[in-house]
């Protein structure tokens, strides 16, 4: 699944690409990328044909696309969803499900919705140019300007949730998905079942500056990619994979002390730690009642 750094090189390439180009057309090929939506496919296409893309902005995974009228378009890219800019006269993608022909760019762009698993979508925020709605519960990620570290890392020493788990909490931080997760924790040394009140403050300040590094230096290579899915607008993968620590490398040697990596289940995914490394939290003692 797509993680941040993918979203924001997504999210530049739009930028780059669509913004000021007006809606000239918009074709629903198949219904469920825009099954949120309360008027359906053609309702969809109605709202927004004729109206002009002024901005392309991010909040963790989600995507939008403020209009000249106030809304927006709000996208998620789910599993395996692809926002591509193309030439209107490029061939059809296989799971290509949502067209936007594009008028004011240059030789007559079209942005292109492909999803082969379909777990992604598209809606028309109402006045949601600023900050849809729809996420609005949702917290700033690392890579904002605006992101409070200090209330962050009081946050995270207050709960007793394994670290990992705090971490992929986007109602306490944004955009961390499991494979950075994975490797901000490797670089701190820290077990993923650590609770986040075992933590000292510098453990915690240290932690969320390694996640902050790790995706910039995603950010920086394009993003990561394991398969053909994840793809920029111009539909060239990332290469930060060749970079991972930690994430996929079961039985592989750490880069560090040499022990083996391990991969255990973990919320229906797999954590991936070097068990010297981050070597896992001792249980907490309890003592026997006594009685009179």
């Amino acid at each position: 699944m797509p993680e941040l750094p993918e979203v924001e090189v997504v999210r530049a390439g739009l930028e780059r690409h669509v913004v000021g180009a007006t809606i000239a057309a918009v074709d629903v090929l198949h219904d469920r990328p825009v099954r949120r939506h309360p008027t359906g496919a053609s309702g969809f296409a109605a709202a927004l044909t004729g109206r002009r893309i002024v901005g392309a902005r991010r909040r963790g995974k989600y995507l939008w696309l403020p209009l000249d009228d106030g809304d927006a378009i709000l996208g998620h890219l789910g599993m395996s969803g692809q926002l591509l800019v193309q030439p209107a006269s490029a061939p059809a993608e296989r799971h290509l499900r949502v067209r936007f022909a594009l008028t004011g760019t240059d030789h007559g762009r079209e942005l292109r919705f492909v999803d082969q698993r379909m777990f992604g979508g598209l809606s028309v925020s109402v006045g949601g140019a600023d900050l849809p709605p729809e996420i609005a519960h949702i917290a700033r990620d690392p890579l904002d300007p605006e992101f409070d570290d200090a209330a962050f890392v009081a946050r995270l020493r207050k709960r007793t949730s394994g670290v990992k788990r705090l971490l992929l909490d986007q109602g306490l931080i944004s955009g961390v998905g499991n494979i950075y997760a994975d490797e901000a924790l490797w670089r701190a040394r820290l077990h993923g079942e650590r609770p986040g009140d075992r933590l000292t403050r510098a453990q915690a300040v240290e932690l969320l500056a390694h996640a902050r590094a790790v995706m910039n230096e995603a950010l920086a290579q394009g993003g990561t990619s394991f398969d053909a899915l994840y793809v920029n607008v111009n539909g060239e993968s990332g290469y930060f994979d060749r970079s991972l620590h930690a994430y996929g490398r079961e039985a592989e040697p750490c880069d560090r002390c040499g022990t083996p990596i391990r991969r255990v289940a973990f919320m229906n995914r797999s954590s991936y730690f070097c068990p010297r490394c981050q070597s896992a939290p001792r249980r907490a003692r309890t003592t026997a009642g006594t009685t009179a």
